[in-house]
């Protein structure tokens, strides 16, 4: 398959509903507005609604019904970059190329986009005239799930221990591993379950997306990790090096470059590995973990 025309034809799809589903700039109050399509439209690549849409695809459901929830996934996902970025956490001035969300709004109107992005995210799972294709007990489990990822026993906690794992020099595999499968894994892994759900996956092939989202979750941030190293500013669209530099808790760090790259491909085999028993309509998900380690940005 065509994976960059697949991606750009899913980006653009994702892109369309996302216009349709938050608030427009100048509704009042227009700066806090101004402030959450700034980042969400500042050039994601969609990783996650694309995963979202690909494995519901792969059980053989309709994407469309699962629009409103791969949207909601990528409001989540920006509300934590903008957050990620400030001057508390690890206070970056550029993300995707362009000046972060602070730097152009300022701190507390950042801030208060990340909030509401993220609430936004739930009135658009919770609204009845997006959600009424989808039964009431599989989007009880849907809004469980995303909650759950991203809350303090997800991607939440895993931001808390990446920051007090910073400059630390003694820094565990253990450790390591908990922030990568929280912090990004966590999200990751919802997306591909949450496709998988509103596509009506039996037991099976849920247990079976659930192990792809975890391998390809965790090789996506041992890649960004590689790519910290490896990568230019102008590629990854902020400060090469900046890991390095603050002395975050990385698998290169703890593993080497080498062992963290063999790690990395490891991880790609296994989630290709747990879609064996899936035609060629997961071909897409095939795709994305094996690009999830090649990319360069």
């Amino acid at each position: 398959m065509n994976l960059k025309q697949y991606l750009k034809k899913m980006q653009q799809l994702v892109d369309e509903n996302l216009e349709k589903y938050l608030p427009p700039a100048d509704e009042l109050p227009s700066s806090i507005h101004a402030s959450m399509r700034y980042s969400v439209f500042a050039g994601g690549k969609r990783v996650r609604p694309i995963l979202l849409l690909s494995a519901c695809e792969a059980v053989g459901g309709d994407m469309v019904a699962a629009l409103p929830a791969a949207c909601a996934m990528e409001m989540i996902h920006t509300y934590s970059l903008i957050h990620d970025d400030l001057p508390a956490m690890d206070n970056d001035d550029f993300r995707r190329g362009n000046p972060t969300n602070h730097k152009v709004f300022g701190e507390a109107t950042a801030i208060l986009a990340g909030d509401a992005l993220l609430t936004e995210a739930f009135i658009l799972l919770s609204n009845p005239e997006w959600t009424a294709g989808i039964s009431p007990e599989i989007l009880v489990r849907v809004i469980h799930e995303i909650a759950l990822c991203s809350g303090s026993r997800g991607m939440i906690g895993g931001q808390v221990v990446d920051m007090e794992s910073e400059g630390k020099k003694e820094i565990d595999l253990a450790t390591v591993q908990y922030i990568h499968t929280h912090k990004t894994g966590a999200l990751i892994r919802a997306s591909v379950k949450t496709g998988a759900l509103l596509g009506g996956a039996g037991e099976a092939d849920l247990s079976a997306m659930i192990r792809y989202g975890e391998a390809v979750g965790l090789a996506f941030q041992i890649a960004d990790d590689i790519l910290d190293i490896e990568g230019t500013t102008e590629q990854i669209g902020k400060d090469a090096g900046s890991d390095q530099a603050r002395g975050k808790a990385t698998y290169p760090a703890v593993m080497g470059l080498a062992e963290s790259k063999r790690r990395a491909s490891e991880l790609v085999e296994n989630a290709i590995d747990a879609l064996s028993g899936f035609g060629e309509k997961a071909d897409p998900l095939r795709a994305i973990a094996s690009y999830i380690v090649q990319r360069k940005s």
